[in-house]
């Protein structure tokens, strides 16, 4: 890897130099041979033990600069003054083939300045877990982190039990967080704030260089990019779990994925989070929260915005006052391509929403169910199958024809609107009882056949693939997952 370290060139109390904590022996689980190549890598994969040495930490390959960056965050909505990456060490930066920046990180290399006394360690199923999320959202046409590798340790962790070690390679566009501006906030270093936010700029938005106000701008496109994250999410019926603003990148990457899940029937309260008591993070509530932390980080950059603080707030209040209507805007545009609306009409909201209802009455799949609209397009089509999953209900019924109607099927051929649809509601999905199964067949019996046939049938998540549609199906009784845990 040819590494470019332009983070650790920012002041040393914007991180901490850390190495990697070697581990006894590390074992290559997977690596992600696209991304490589994505990525422009130059690595020799013909020798898999030295491949889980470098993706350990246990090799350091040359102009490799290890740091642990330092942030704060609200947790939970407490304030937290010192987070930063407790059990993480960024490695460095590499370019692509497209001049593209990006970080590569391990994930689990043990302890650093800021493991507010953990081991530093990941144990084998979060590793599990992130690696198929975070790919399977890269598949499904989400902004995300990437994972580029994942290696066993040799060595134990130990959690509510003991579990087998691992080390994530992951792979984001910066790992900057609303919480590093927090943690600058908190100290009153406005100077380190205003090179953090040159350094985002420069980085992430370079077209905020030429605003009048290009802070202001900043914060704007950051908005903008998170409308757009939160409102995928919903799409797909994905549910973060820990919306904490030091698990806000302000790239507008999905990062962070511990306590994780996809709906299986559709409810907008639905909490699977184990630490989430309260349901600060419900699946319905990610709009609202993803506001209330961007108001958080413009709180943090107001005296970029206006030397007069009235001014400056003012300025602040109304772009974030303006993330609703972006976000509408990014939810109802998506919702209209699922539900196969080629154009933009009033009433299209209450349709959308009246379907919605209707799930979560009748306790049905949103997955299937949007799937399944795919093949009730066409007024000829059987939707016995569909109207079973609503107990026959005249009101899906009714529903239906509402559809048909507005789908203007007259005026437009039914198989564009069909192939439209497909491109855009998955048949696959990372679904919490599969992901499950992974891992207890992984930490269980050292088995990774069924993390491959996963990992493979994800990576094309809008084709039907016969070889895998047991995937498809969405949990028995006996397999429903009510909780998901972090792993920390």
């Amino acid at each position: 890897m040819q590494f470019e370290n332009t983070y650790s060139n920012l002041p040393e109390h914007f991180f901490r130099r850390t190495r990697p904590v070697s581990v006894a022996n590390p074992t290559l689980i997977c690596c992600n041979h696209k991304l490589i190549e994505e990525l422009n890598l130059k690595l020799d994969l013909t020798e898999p033990e030295k491949v889980a040495k470098i993706f350990s930490g246990n090799i350091i390959l040359d102009g490799s600069d290890p740091i642990a960056l330092a942030y704060a965050g609200h947790q939970f909505g407490h304030f937290v003054p010192q987070l930063g990456d407790g059990r993480a060490v960024l490695l460095g930066e590499v370019l692509d083939a497209n001049n593209a920046r990006w970080d590569i990180q391990l994930k689990g290399s043990g302890p650093t300045l800021f493991s507010r006394n953990g081991d530093g360690r990941a144990a084998l199923g979060p590793v599990i877990r992130e690696y198929i999320l975070s790919e399977s959202m890269h598949a499904l046409g989400v902004a995300t982190s990437r994972s580029l590798a994942a290696v066993t340790t040799g060595e134990n962790v130990f959690r509510e039990t003991v579990e087998p070690g691992a080390i994530l390679t992951r792979v984001a566009s910066s790992h900057i967080r609303v919480g590093t501006f927090q943690y600058y906030l908190a100290k009153n270093d406005f100077n380190a704030i205003k090179l953090l936010a040159d350094y985002a700029i420069n980085r992430l938005y370079p077209d905020a260089r030429k605003a009048k106000n290009p802070y202001l701008e900043l914060l704007r496109q950051i908005c903008d990019r998170q409308a757009s994250l939160i409102a995928s999410w919903m799409h797909l019926g994905f549910i973060h779990g820990v919306m904490n603003t030091d698990n806000m990148a302000i790239s507008g990457e999905t990062i962070d994925y511990g306590p994780c899940a996809f709906l299986d029937n559709y409810n907008p309260d639905a909490v699977f989070s184990s630490i989430d008591s309260m349901g600060r993070y419900a699946f319905g509530n990610q709009a609202k929260i993803a506001q209330w932390n961007l108001a958080r980080l413009a709180e943090c950059i107001l005296p970029l915005l206006h030397p007069d603080e009235k001014k400056a707030i003012a300025l602040a209040t109304d772009i974030i006052e303006t993330f609703d209507g972006v976000y509408d805007d990014y939810y109802l545009g998506g919702m209209r391509r699922k539900f196969g609306f080629l154009s933009n009409k009033p009433k299209d909201k209450s349709i959308i929403d009246e379907l919605l209802d209707l799930m979560q009455r009748f306790g049905v799949d949103y997955t299937l169910v949007m799937r399944g609209l795919c093949s009730a397009v066409k007024t000829s089509s059987d939707i016995t199958e569909l109207s079973d999953k609503f107990s026959n209900a005249i009101e899906f019924e009714d529903w239906v024809r509402r559809w048909r109607d507005r789908l203007q099927l007259g005026s437009i051929d039914p198989n564009e609107i069909i192939r439209s649809m497909k491109s855009i509601n998955p048949v696959f999905i990372p679904r919490n009882h599969l992901i499950e199964n992974v891992i207890q067949s992984a930490v269980g019996d050292n088995d990774f056949k069924l993390f491959q046939d996963l990992l493979l049938a994800l990576s094309n998540p809008f084709e039907d693939n016969k070889d895998f549609m047991s995937f498809k199906l969405p949990p028995k009784s006996n397999e429903i997952v009510h909780q998901t845990y972090c792993g920390t």
